[in-house]
């Protein structure tokens, strides 16, 4: 090729490059790519998952960097001084950063490091003689690091996206480590505060790990706990794929390879769904449907279920409040789609399950829509369907049956179930909320805790009372939709009464984990 003719397409070659988005990461060397096969990061076969005609991946990610040395070294400036406008940066830190602040403790075989933060999402610092390179610097907290990579990535016009730590080999009683320390929950809770994107790998992979059992997830790792071998990194790279196809708003969503386009089925990232924050204290669990957990959790529409702000009531010392529903599911389907299964995986002895269904169980039983419905009642009838959503065959139960098997298998867990009755629609009829009758889900969960021998609150007419009582203009400041969903003020009351009715609970020790500085309705 002419030279004249090898520069203008080096020239092209550049501009579409320049034109086209490039997706950073940054992180430590369970990210990193690395030239030994018994120890790889997700980063390196990443990019396989994306078209590189529509997307640059960069592999920024550093062994041995916390969000603090990541930043310190310069290994951030070099990555931000690439990022230019409509690009995106995933940042994903946490294994090094509960590592010794300055000198670690005396006895200590550990080489010197000087990289851990201080924990938490606060504003606090702490002013250090730095013993690795004996300059003095003050050490801010995680959150405080990752407030700063978000916003450099913003002041560029770059998206930043949030990416929870991979999952690491330790086990105890049969369950997965879930993330180490608390530095999945701390970012769960900074993308919620800064706005931003949040891939829940921890949760991701954990629930992966804990379906296929300690001997296969053996083989995805090398030589310790922490790093994959080439397996582990290409399972973390397709979860991390999965996450992002789920993110709502959608990103990327016409830049993946054939390759990427085979997880969709993993593709439930969006919904991240909370975790015990502290797993040694006691935990109040909540499944359920959108009146519970509308949407994202975090008001999409001004619609909110009362699961959120019931955490308010409690104090967060000594109990979790941890709201695992999920919007437009019935008491099948939460089964059906693996949400219980992932729920149960977490729970333990002394725990409690809150359990409210019945919106969507009156839906059809077989449809390409949703395919939610249940049947009618306690019994044990069945039928048996091809469903048209999946396209395989399943039988379906009644709205009692499923019931039984979320208080029989929360028992075996040796949590404790609590069932409850639907929350009322803003239905009225001569002046009253029209009410679930005996012959519909609020009587039959009625039915189903008695026979269980079940603790029941009934929320469908402890609900309806409170609105009766306050009157229909009152009650409409309470919705965000026609009848169904509440605004963040009516499920702030509902929360209120479900809090007092678990306060109430014969031999329940809710009392004790009050917040006493909760509003009071």
């Amino acid at each position: 090729m002419p030279l004249r003719g090898l520069l203008l397409f080096v020239l092209t070659v550049v501009a579409v490059m320049a034109e086209r988005p490039t997706l950073f990461i940054a992180g430590d060397s369970t990210a990193a790519r690395s030239d030994r096969p018994e120890q790889q990061g997700w980063g390196a076969p990443f990019a396989d998952y994306f078209d590189a005609t529509k997307v640059t991946v960069a592999n920024h990610a550093r062994g041995g960097r916390s969000s603090r040395t990541f930043i310190t070294e310069g290994h951030w400036a070099k990555l931000l001084a690439d990022v230019k406008a409509g690009d995106f940066v995933l940042i994903q830190f946490g294994h090094n950063d509960g590592g010794a602040i300055n000198e670690e403790p005396p006895g200590s075989d550990r080489p010197l490091r000087a990289r851990g933060s201080l924990p938490g999402l606060g504003e606090e610092t702490q002013a250090i003689v730095n013993a690795l390179t004996g300059q003095p610097e003050t050490v801010r907290t995680f959150g405080a690091y990752l407030r700063q990579m978000i916003a450099d990535v913003r002041a560029k016009g770059a998206t930043p996206v949030l990416v929870s730590p991979t999952v690491r080999n330790l086990w105890t009683d049969g369950r997965v480590e879930r993330g180490p320390g608390a530095y999945r929950e701390w970012k769960r809770l900074l993308a919620a505060e800064q706005g931003v994107a949040f891939v829940d790998l921890s949760r991701l992979v954990a629930d992966h790990y804990q379906s296929i059992g300690t001997d296969r997830v053996q083989e995805l790792f090398g030589g310790d706990h922490t790093h994959t071998n080439v397996a582990g990194a290409e399972l973390n790279a397709r979860l991390v794929v999965a996450g992002l196809k789920g993110l709502r708003p959608a990103l990327f969503s016409d830049t993946y390879s054939a390759q990427g386009g085979a997880v969709a089925a993993d593709a439930i990232g969006w919904l991240n769904l909370p975790e015990p924050a502290d797993p040694a204290l006691p935990s109040l669990f909540l499944i359920g449907d959108s009146t519970v957990r509308n949407g994202r959790g975090d008001g999409a529409g001004g619609e909110w279920g009362w699961g959120d702000p019931l955490a308010d009531h409690f104090d967060a010392t000594k109990l979790n409040v941890v709201n695992r529903a999920v919007g437009g599911l019935s008491s099948r389907t939460f089964r059906t789609q693996g949400h219980w299964a992932r729920a149960l995986a977490l729970l333990k002895p002394g725990d409690w399950v809150v359990l409210q269904f019945g919106h969507n169980d009156a839906g059809p039983l077989n449809d390409d829509s949703r395919a939610r419905g249940t049947i009618r009642g306690t019994g044990d009838e069945t039928e048996a369907i091809d469903n048209l959503l999946t396209g395989r065959p399943e039988t379906v139960h009644t709205y009692g049956w499923y019931l039984r098997q979320y208080i029989r298998e929360a028992r075996a867990a040796g949590a404790v179930p609590v069932v409850c009755s639907p929350v009322p629609r803003k239905q009225w009829r001569d002046g009253k909320i029209i009410r679930s009758d005996t012959d519909s889900y609020a009587g039959w969960a009625r039915t189903v805790a008695e026979e269980a021998g079940a603790a029941f609150i009934d929320l469908n007419a402890l609900i309806a009372e409170r609105y009766e009582a306050l009157g229909p203009a009152a009650v409409d400041a309470l919705f965000a939709d026609a009848h169904t969903h509440t605004s963040r003020s009516g499920a702030e009351l509902n929360a209120a009464i479900v809090a007092e009715a678990l306060r109430g609970l014969s031999g329940a020790p809710f009392a004790d984990y009050a917040n006493q500085t909760a509003r009071i309705y």
